[in-house]
């Protein structure tokens, strides 16, 4: 009998502070780790919908999308469009979004209307059946965040390399504890990602060197350099690996996603064994 396949990972994409390349790595490497055979559903939680745009998701396509998902309980499976990249899928936001707050102000579970939507996904065995689950949050901490991360197994960090880095990378530990300690107790960092990164700058190395010394193998060996290729991809509906695979960016990401399952792989590892030896004892 077929060993039956786990639950998909959720990984909220997220960084409170904009511009740090967060809806950049959600495409690409959603579509890396569609290229090394997993199956991807990537959530656009962002009100500007850049991740639905980046994936070639025009507008007037956006039939269903997150935000009849989370309002009237429209499955996700009947939102998830499915990309020009085998094995991605993607649920699109629109401007709707952006007054959810509004909509759920009253409304019961109002911080778990995305957990609830992916675990009745979990359940629908035959749909889509994701094993990663990408959620890409917008550059603010309000209700899509913390419903973003009330969902999520773990949180994936993009970090631009920049002088205020650090000061925003604090300040978001801070909200995964609050979002960890009232709503989510399973939420942790699954990982920094260095995005941006100038080997001509100092300041990048600097940077690197202050989070990788701070944060150590919490930072990916990974990092992603600034690269004008992954910026023109956006304009023409197209994840950088499928604009142009060989371009340092594209080379990068595919790195990341390999990295990520190494990581994920060695999780699940320690996981079992630690099972393992409580039900022994």
């Amino acid at each position: 009998m077929p060993r039956e396949a786990p639950p998909p990972r959720v990984l909220a994409v997220a960084n409170q502070k904009g511009g740090v390349g967060k809806t950049t790595t959600a495409i690409n490497l959603g579509t890396a780790l569609a290229a090394v055979g997993e199956r991807v559903l990537l959530i656009d939680m962002d009100p500007q919908g850049n991740a639905s745009t980046g994936l070639g998701v025009p507008r007037e396509q956006r039939r269903v999308t997150i935000y009849d998902a989370m309002v009237d309980g429209r499955p996700l499976h009947e939102a998830a469009v499915a990309t020009a990249v085998p094995g991605l899928w993607i649920v699109p936001s629109d401007p709707d979004l952006s007054g959810i707050e509004i909509e759920l102000s009253h409304a019961d579970r109002r911080s778990y209307r995305l957990r609830d939507g992916i675990e009745k996904l979990k359940q629908l065995k035959a749909a889509i059946s994701p094993t990663y689950v990408l959620i890409d949050c917008p550059p603010s901490l309000n209700l899509l965040t913390v419903n973003a991360m009330s969902a999520a197994d773990a949180v994936l960090v993009p970090l631009q390399c920049e002088f205020f880095a650090l000061e925003g990378l604090t300040q978001l530990m801070r909200t995964v504890e609050l979002v960890r300690s009232s709503l989510n107790p399973r939420l942790e960092i699954q990982g920094i990602v260095l995005t941006m990164y100038d080997r001509r700058n100092a300041l990048s190395g600097q940077v690197e060197a202050d989070v990788r010394g701070h944060f150590g193998d919490r930072v990916y060996e990974t990092v992603i350099p600034r690269n004008v290729r992954v910026s023109e991809a956006p304009s023409f509906g197209k994840p950088a690996l499928i604009y142009d695979l060989k371009c340092a960016g594209s080379q990068a990401y595919l790195r990341l996603a390999r990295e990520l399952v190494r990581r994920e792989k060695k999780r699940r590892r320690e996981q079992q064994v630690l099972e393992k030896a409580k039900q022994d004892v």
